[in-house]
């Protein structure tokens, strides 16, 4: 009977936390480039995933959000790629910066978008699958691409002398933390004539003939950074990536997070988002 009860008192407790989370994983959004005069490509969006994943009690659960890619300060340059958002296995791929003159746009997430050439059509950037979409092409000196979105692929530039810049592809719509947010679109190309971020956080492209000033990305929905081509003024950066994860409020709380994440219980869900990186324990 003491060799009953002494197994009864060492047996660990069973877990009683969730054994799937919902999750939603933006990566960084890519920089736009800067073309004095001529047209820099918009930026790609961060790479869009959302699915469910397994999870077991006592495992950490890593937490990486990406960095937005920087634009280009320097008449010539492309912009840079986002980085990468993880949660756990689940990798989403920062968005391909956007591409100067006679440049084709960087490979991400989603691509980025061509710059202006004098050379021949060029392409946007390739998207990852399942992650996004291209980035605009472009067949003429004063028209770039914009940066492809997770919704739609960027737009081409438009054909001198009125040349204007291709607009960012739009984002995808997600609700996961309670509220219809729209994530990952893609930044707009330059031209004589900026072209228009996409819906979700892309933005808007710098004009010469218009004075425009491009625009980042918005922090935290992965979005795509505006080219430039009117001197003397950079191009927009990519905006942050987000993780948000969530499962059924009728289990407990995680047994530990790390990375502030903010927590919210709400329409039958326990919600944990993150803009920074961390962790997860059940």
């Amino acid at each position: 009977m003491s060799g009953i009860m002494l197994s009864l008192l060492s047996a660990k407790p069973s877990y009683l936390g969730p054994t799937s989370v919902e999750y939603l994983v933006v990566a960084g959004g890519g920089g736009g480039a800067y073309q004095d005069q001529e047209a820099g490509g918009g930026g790609g969006a961060g790479g869009f995933r959302t699915g469910t994943l397994s999870v077991s009690g006592g495992t950490s659960y890593t937490v990486t959000v990406g960095a937005g890619g920087a634009g280009a300060t320097v008449s010539g340059n492309n912009g840079s790629n986002g980085s990468n958002s993880v949660f756990s296995s689940i990798t989403s791929d920062g968005g391909g910066g956007g591409a100067k003159k006679n440049t084709n746009g960087l490979n991400g997430g989603s691509g980025g978008g061509s710059g202006g050439t004098n050379t021949g059509a060029l392409t946007g950037g390739s998207a990852t699958s399942g992650q996004g979409n291209a980035g605009g092409n472009s067949s003429a000196v004063y028209g770039a691409g914009g940066g492809g979105g997770a919704g739609a692929a960027g737009s081409a530039g438009g054909t001198a002398p009125s040349g204007y810049g291709g607009n960012g592809g739009n984002g995808s719509a997600s609700s996961i933390s309670g509220t219809s947010v729209t994530y990952a679109g893609g930044g707009a190309g330059s031209g004589d004539y900026g072209g228009t971020g996409g819906t979700g956080g892309g933005g808007n492209a710098g004009g010469y003939y218009d004075s425009a000033n491009a625009s980042s990305g918005t922090a935290n929905t992965g979005g795509g950074g505006g080219g430039q081509s009117r001197s003397s003024n950079p191009s927009g950066s990519g905006g942050s990536g987000i993780v948000i994860i969530r499962y059924a409020d009728s289990f407990p709380a995680a047994a530990s997070t790390t990375g502030s994440p903010t927590i919210t219980v709400t329409g039958g869900y326990r919600i944990y988002k993150w803009t920074g990186s961390g962790s997860i324990t059940f």
